[in-house]
């Protein structure tokens, strides 16, 4: 039986021919994940009967990232060539962009651990690879193009500092809470780092069964910095996939590379890091592409702007407060919104692929119609809490936010504190509101880390 390589639409052909001239056989099956980046499972017969399962990984479609993908690609190989526990590599696709690689055998989420034996040694197994690539020589990655960051500035913005610029050329409104956090990092760098090694950059990303790690996954965040980057990164991944105490994790990590470590770096790792997710999410939600999933995209923006937000509060010790919530307004659009809904409901899809992108738009329905039940009396509140941060009240969320910018600019740490309170409960109320429709992340909280 030979295989249709027109059945996931003419775009693809191409990649799929590629997954069978790399890996050498006929591809027999082929499933796309559900999910907005174009992924897609085949199984590949060989001509000596084998049966193999490998993986098409595409570039993000809304961004049109080619050159992260074949970052990500080369790290990648990179990382086989030194021993590292990665997936094999087959082969590069140049249009549509992606790579072929090998579907590794193994579970992501130690959540998923039969107990918690395994728990504690699949992660201090992870620890101990995550120490291993901070120590290998940074030749082969210098070889395809990564610079070598240097300076203690250089060294604390990692690869935010691409995503500062991109977001400072490309930002068409104010963001008064990114623009805060932004100005935060660059205003405490940590002045006494000066080691460099490869960074996977969003770190935590594995498979394992048995007790052990298979295969280090996603790379495309990885450069050459500060490897405390790597730790910080945990923060984030913990409020998905749970890593354990995250003290643990660090004493581990110091047990793996046999001396201490900064935990103050560490943390601010963990604060810098989450903001690389709001800093390009912020841009796709002002003007999204028509493949982005706006409400997670919206959730992400939300959460992982919070969060460091917090962190900063309990580095510096000051407590925050819970914000009042919004109260329901009847609009005369109400009807209007749960007729939508019930059509949604009652939808009918073929496949997980469908089903996954009408859930999208059943959550997208869902948030529209929060906003008009709640979205008047939040504004109203947030006003409230604007005027006595600004000390006049703003007239339209477009002159809050521009006002907010500009005190964020002339703010030099004297009014951080004031600042964080304001900017934690208006995210707070954009949480809640958003909640009914989010599949993840409801309240999540980052964990801290001992200062002492």
């Amino acid at each position: 039986m030979v295989f249709d390589l027109d059945s996931h639409g003419p775009k693809w052909r191409a990649a799929l021919e590629r997954v069978e001239s790399s890996v050498g056989g006929r591809i027999v099956s082929v499933e796309r994940q559900a999910r907005w980046r174009p992924v897609f499972w085949c199984d590949v017969a060989r001509p000596d009967g084998e049966i193999l399962p490998v993986c098409f990984r595409g570039g993000r479609i809304e961004q049109g990232q080619e050159n992260t993908i074949r970052h990500e690609y080369a790290c990648f190989r990179a990382l086989e060539k030194n021993g590292i526990p990665v997936p094999r590599i087959y082969g590069y696709c140049e249009d549509p962009v992606g790579f072929v690689m090998q579907k590794s055998p193994g579970r992501h989420d130690l959540a998923t651990a039969e107990n918690s034996e395994e728990f504690e040694a699949v992660r201090d197994h992870f620890i101990e690879i995550l120490a291993e690539i901070h120590s290998l020589p940074t030749d082969d990655f210098e070889a395809f193009g990564l610079p070598r960051l240097t300076t203690p500035r250089e060294l604390a913005l990692g690869d935010s500092a691409t995503g500062i610029a991109r977001f400072f050329e490309r930002k068409t409104r104010p963001d008064p809470i990114i623009e805060f956090l932004i100005d935060w990092c660059e205003r405490n760098v940590p002045e006494n780092r000066d080691t460099c090694g490869f960074v996977t950059g969003d770190s935590g990303q594995f498979i394992f069964e048995k007790g052990r790690v298979t295969a280090m996954l996603d790379m495309e965040l990885g450069y050459l910095g500060d490897p405390l980057a790597d730790l910080g990164g945990l923060f984030s991944r913990d409020l998905t996939e749970k890593m354990g105490d995250l003290d643990v994790v660090v004493d581990r990590y110091e047990a793996a590379i046999g001396r201490s470590v900064d935990r103050h770096a560490v943390l601010y790792h963990a604060i810098r890091f989450a903001l690389t997710t709001p800093l390009g999410t912020g841009l796709a939600l002002a003007k999204p592409h028509v493949a982005v999933e706006y409400v997670q995209y919206l959730t992400w923006y939300l959460v992982y702007a919070r969060a460091p937000l917090e962190l900063i509060a309990y580095r510096e010790g000051f407590e925050l407060e819970n914000p009042v919530l919004p109260t329901e307004t009847v609009s005369p659009y109400a009807v209007a919104n749960d007729s939508l809904l019930e059509k949604f409901g009652a939808f009918q899809t073929e496949g997980d692929f469908q089903a996954y992108e009408a859930d999208s738009l059943r959550r997208l329905a869902v948030f529209v119609r929060q906003g008009d039940r709640y979205g008047a009396d939040l504004l109203a509140k947030d006003f409230d809490d604007a005027e006595k941060l600004l000390g006049a009240r703003p007239r339209t969320w477009q002159e809050r936010d521009q006002a907010l910018s500009d005190l964020v600019r002339d703010n030099r740490g004297e009014r951080d504190a004031e600042l964080i309170h304001y900017l934690v409960r208006r995210l707070t109320r954009e949480e809640w509101l958003l909640a009914p429709a989010q599949r993840d992340l409801v309240g999540a909280k980052m964990q801290t880390l001992r200062l002492d």
